[in-house]
């Protein structure tokens, strides 16, 4: 019964995106939904609804700052391209995503993967996140404080 929970506001959400609201795309739509919740798996937990608007101010303030993060290193991204000397020194850095579900720690590494010059290329068993950067001389204290913001609103969203 607690599906239902992830699967209507799934199915809804298909509908309002296609547009479409012939009696095939409804079946289809739940489809959809239902196996989405069934690949997810949701846990089963009570909803609280006294932490709602801070999950929703939490969820904005992501959000905003994975825009600011995009913009930002999408621009430094952009000068070390045109550079003519190429300022480059890629290499890899461990990164541990500290959060708890594995969602918090998929949104995190994918949050990382969406910054330019930046890749998660694999988590381990202990929630580490190896990261391929463009330029390792400064990247563990800029990546590890991102990662802290990134983890402290993530756990306010999800706990």
């Amino acid at each position: 019964m607690h599906y239902l929970v992830f699967i209507v506001p799934i199915w809804l959400l298909y509908l309002m995106l296609t547009g479409n609201w012939a009696l095939n795309n409804i079946v289809v739509g739940l489809i959809l939904a239902l196996i989405v919740t069934g690949l997810a798996r949701p846990a089963k937990r009570p909803f609280a609804w006294r932490r709602l608007p801070d999950a929703l101010v939490a969820t904005l303030l992501y959000l905003g700052r994975l825009l600011g993060e995009l913009l930002v290193s999408g621009v430094q991204v952009a000068r070390i391209v045109l550079s003519p000397s190429l300022p480059i020194k890629p290499g890899i850095i461990a990164i541990p995503s500290q959060c708890e579900s594995d969602l918090g720690v998929a949104l995190s590494a994918h949050a990382i993967t969406l910054t330019p010059g930046e890749m998660v290329v694999e988590i381990d068993e202990r929630r580490v996140m190896y990261t391929h950067v463009l330029d390792v001389s400064d990247a563990d204290a800029r990546v590890a404080e991102a990662q802290q913001v990134r983890r402290d609103l993530l756990s306010r969203i999800f706990a």
